[in-house]
C-alpha cells in the first residue's frame, strides 16, 4: 500500500513539473509569437498562434517518438 501512494504522489509531482515546464514554454512561445506578429489581441491572432503551437507540438511528439523507438 505505502508503495502504491509513494508511486501516486510521484507522478502527481512529475505531471505537477510537466505542466509548470507547459506553462512556461507557453509565455516564452507568446513571447516570441508577439515580437514577430505584433499584438495577440485579435481573434487571427490566437488563432494563429494556436495552428502554430499544435503544429509543433505534433512534431516534437512524432520527434520523441521516433527516438524511443531507436533506444
Amino acid at each position: 500500500m505505502k508503495k502504491e501512494i509513494t508511486e501516486k504522489i510521484s507522478s502527481l509531482v512529475i505531471a505537477a513539473f510537466g505542466l509548470v515546464a507547459a506553462l512556461a514554454w507557453n509565455g516564452a512561445i507568446q513571447s516570441i509569437f508577439k515580437e514577430i506578429f505584433g499584438s495577440p489581441d485579435g481573434i487571427w491572432s490566437m488563432l494563429t498562434y494556436a495552428i502554430v503551437v499544435t503544429i509543433i507540438a505534433v512534431i516534437v511528439t512524432v520527434w520523441l517518438a521516433k527516438i524511443g523507438k531507436k533506444e
